[in-house]
């Protein structure tokens, strides 16, 4: 018999889902599987619920709930013997899209019946994990004003993203991969695991989950002509033709912030600001094993 640990996020996508105990019970049959719910009530409360979910030894936890939510489960599952579940109910699902799990918790809850799994890459940015992406500029000020919205829609990710383009300054940055030592006035400083944001857009649409790599963009000062441009470019997914957009791959990366003594960041669309002015980041290949399509 199958133990599955359930975690969800009730307020995740607009708190308009219906999942719990009785509607999953409909998928996961007593007879076949054992299962345990448990629900969030607050920010990093599913780190808690996480931790004490694999005392218990299941054989899959999995995180019901958007990308922050996901975030907080498999942070705790990295070089764990348990399967991370996803069914996506946040605003953007970035992760979920890029592995081909749908919305509906119907089909969802069928890959996580199936059991077939595979092993991704996992970004490591000082002591936080991201799986999608994480980023420093006007990315991390776009996330900042999105959380202030009383709704995380699209809409609001727009509105966010305007706003954000007309106030952010430019951050003098030194970064430091791949044996070369660069000193930029970054607009957009952005490390990808995976192929997409969220909402369906992409920044690096070349992005493999288990390459081994993390794909970096850097886009350097702009005047408002290029940022429409830009801005063009991310929501019709055509990033390779904004020729200002420099992407490398990378397994590492130094990043540096001379004038800053804090610093503002974005991991898996949530947003942080860390008490330093310095980030490694790096890859931790193959640490994460999720269930899939």
């Amino acid at each position: 018999m199958k133990y599955i640990h359930f975690i969800i996020n009730p307020i995740s996508g607009s708190g308009k889902h219906n999942i719990g105990k009785t509607e999953l019970e409909k998928h996961f049959p007593k007879e076949v599987y054992k299962i345990k719910v448990d629900y969030t009530n607050y920010v990093k409360h599913a780190i808690i619920l996480t931790q004490n979910a694999i005392s218990n030894k299941p054989d899959y936890i999995v995180a019901c709930g958007g990308d922050g939510t996901i975030n907080e489960v498999a942070s705790c599952l990295i070089n764990t013997k348990i399967k991370l579940g996803i069914i996506p109910v946040g605003s953007g699902n970035g992760l979920a899209s890029n592995l081909n799990i749908p919305k509906k918790l119907e089909q969802a809850s069928k890959i996580i019946r199936n059991g077939k799994a595979q092993f991704i890459d996992v970004g490591k940015a000082n002591d936080h994990y991201f799986f999608s992406n994480m980023g420093i500029g006007i990315d991390a000020l776009i996330i900042k004003k999105y959380d202030n919205y009383n709704k995380r829609t699209l809409t609001s990710y727009v509105r966010a993203t305007i706003a954000s383009s007309i106030q952010f300054k430019p951050i003098q940055t030194i970064i430091s991969f791949n044996n070369q030592i660069i000193n930029t006035n970054a607009f957009l400083l952005f490390v990808s695991n995976s192929n997409e944001m969220g909402y369906g857009m992409s920044l690096t649409p070349r992005a493999s989950l288990n390459d081994g790599l993390l794909d970096l963009v850097v886009v350097s000062k702009l005047n408002f002509f290029s940022k429409l441009i830009l801005g063009m470019r991310v929501i019709s997914n055509k990033i390779e033709k904004f020729k200002k957009a420099q992407n490398t791959l990378i397994e590492k990366i130094s990043i540096e912030l001379p004038e800053k003594i804090c610093l503002d960041t974005q991991i898996d669309g949530e947003y942080y600001n860390l008490k330093t002015n310095k980030i490694q980041v790096t890859i931790i290949k193959s640490g994460l094993e999720v269930l899939t399509n």
